[in-house]
């Protein structure tokens, strides 16, 4: 009995050894990193899961809602997979109204009605993009057999009302292409490039090339100074939504290896008509103006009844969508998911709804609604906060669901693991899965608020590192 009992003992020990040894290497890792001379000031939460059986292996602070930076986007994708499914489409209309006569004249107006669609005009995907998406509407029109347009050619842009931009964001990054803000009609990802030459000398004027494509409807105001060698890209575009004046701030360093900066489209449904509008003339099919339906609204007027439908263009799904609003961090993406998915569940389709909608969705799945404080879709608004636990919570319950591999698929490699990436002033998190070399599956976030310096990143890889 006692050899037997001694036999038991010997092979157990060394499994639950093992099963303690990442917890022991965890908090050694963790308690270094909130003991770094960086995180002094800071908040620090992980939450690390056993990813099969959803029981938390070590967490602290996990309680604590921390902003988020991009790892919302986590939760943003799931729950639009989850509400819209992964085939779910967008779709963008090309129709009329008036009628045609003998001779191909259009006596009325060419509407393009925006239906949210994030990819319109996008480079990302063979059948968005936007020499793709301007032939098809040409070929429509000439099967039309119209030749002229007395109206105007519309931008419709009401779906998603007039607020393009969440109300968390803040001045700075509006105006930069990575705040670029939402609208019903996009256009290009609602951006566009500025290339620029820095000057001879540190505090000299920085040249403005070109702008790509043109934009003759917007000024420009450089106020950009070159930067010393090596000191790299910190210009920033100030440029309100509807606005058609931007302003250049801040510095082009010396020897920079990239040609420019992108800014966001103030009105990209505005732009999408002016695309069209040009591209037509070029084929000597004249038209009024380029409008929207949010300029026709200011001057009192509404978008015509449609007469008839020329196209319709469908986006690409939703998993393909998610894999780029994932992989590349693509921030309006975030936002239009969200004012979809507030639509899609019966809401006026707003960010504010968008966001109790994902709230509601996962509370109803047995979260805390209190752990979830969410203003936008992208985790650009420093006033988002979410705690690790419920964001790790997430992830454990999606891997039961069909569209679990593309979710997945969609997350970046990051320190050999697959974790989504979060980052904005002062703020670095990580969040995603891992499995180690025996099979042992993880779900880990990592949040830091508050740190000070740069370069924090490799310590919190440090920490995850423990699991390996």
């Amino acid at each position: 009995m006692f050899k037997r009992t001694l036999f038991f003992l010997l092979s157990v020990v060394p499994v639950l050894a093992l099963a303690q040894f990442p917890v022991a290497k965890l908090d050694q890792a963790y308690q270094s990193l909130v003991a770094d001379e960086q995180a002094k000031y800071a908040i620090t939460s992980l939450c690390i899961l056993d990813a099969q059986t959803g029981k938390i292996i070590y967490a602290k602070n996990e309680n604590i809602g921390l902003a988020t930076a991009s790892t919302l986007k986590t939760i943003t994708s799931a729950t639009a997979f989850g509400v819209l499914g992964k085939d779910f489409k967008y779709q963008t209309t090309l129709a009329y109204s008036g009628k045609i006569t003998a001779d191909g004249t259009l006596q009325g107006d060419l509407i393009i009605i925006g239906g949210g669609d994030p990819t319109l005009g996008s480079w990302r995907y063979e059948q968005s993009k936007e020499k793709v998406v301007l032939n098809t509407w040409v070929t429509a029109i000439k099967e039309a057999g119209i030749k002229k347009i007395e109206g105007a050619i519309i931008g419709d842009d009401s779906l998603f009302g007039t607020q393009s931009m969440p109300e968390g964001w803040i001045w700075q990054d509006m105006g930069n292409y990575y705040g670029a803000g939402g609208s019903s009609l996009t256009w290009r990802e609602n951006q566009f490039d500025i290339h620029l030459k820095p000057g001879s000398s540190t505090g000299a004027e920085v040249g403005i090339q070109e702008t790509v494509p043109a934009m003759p409807y917007l000024k420009v105001v450089n106020e950009l100074k070159t930067g010393a060698a090596g000191s790299g890209d910190n210009a920033y575009a100030f440029l309100p939504p509807y606005s058609n004046l931007a302003y250049l701030r801040g510095t082009w360093g010396m020897g920079i290896g990239k040609a420019g900066i992108s800014l966001a489209l103030p009105d990209p449904a505005y732009d999408a008509a002016y695309r069209l509008q040009d591209t037509l003339a070029r084929l000597n099919i004249a038209s009024n103006q380029a409008t929207t339906a949010r300029r026709l609204n200011l001057d009192g007027k509404n978008v015509p009844s449609l007469t008839q439908k020329l196209s319709t263009i469908s986006s690409p799904d939703l998993s393909e969508i998610v894999y780029w609003f994932n992989k590349k961090s693509v921030n309006l993406y975030g936002e239009q998911l969200l004012k979809t998915i507030a639509w899609k569940s019966g809401k006026t389709p707003s960010t504010r709804n968008g966001a109790a909608a994902v709230i509601n969705y996962w509370s109803a799945k047995g979260l805390d609604k209190n752990a979830l404080n969410i203003l936008d879709g992208s985790g650009l608004s420093p006033g988002t906060r979410v705690t690790t636990l419920a964001m790790a919570n997430i992830l454990f319950q999606v891997q039961k669901e069909d569209w679990f591999a593309a979710y997945q698929n969609s997350f970046p490699e990051n320190n050999g693991m697959k974790l989504k990436s979060g980052s904005i002033n002062d703020v670095s998190a990580y969040a995603g899965y891992y499995t180690d070399k025996n099979g042992n599956k993880y779900i880990a976030v990592i949040n830091i608020n508050n740190y000070s310096g740069s370069g924090i990143s490799k310590k919190l890889f440090k920490v995850l590192d423990a699991l390996k």
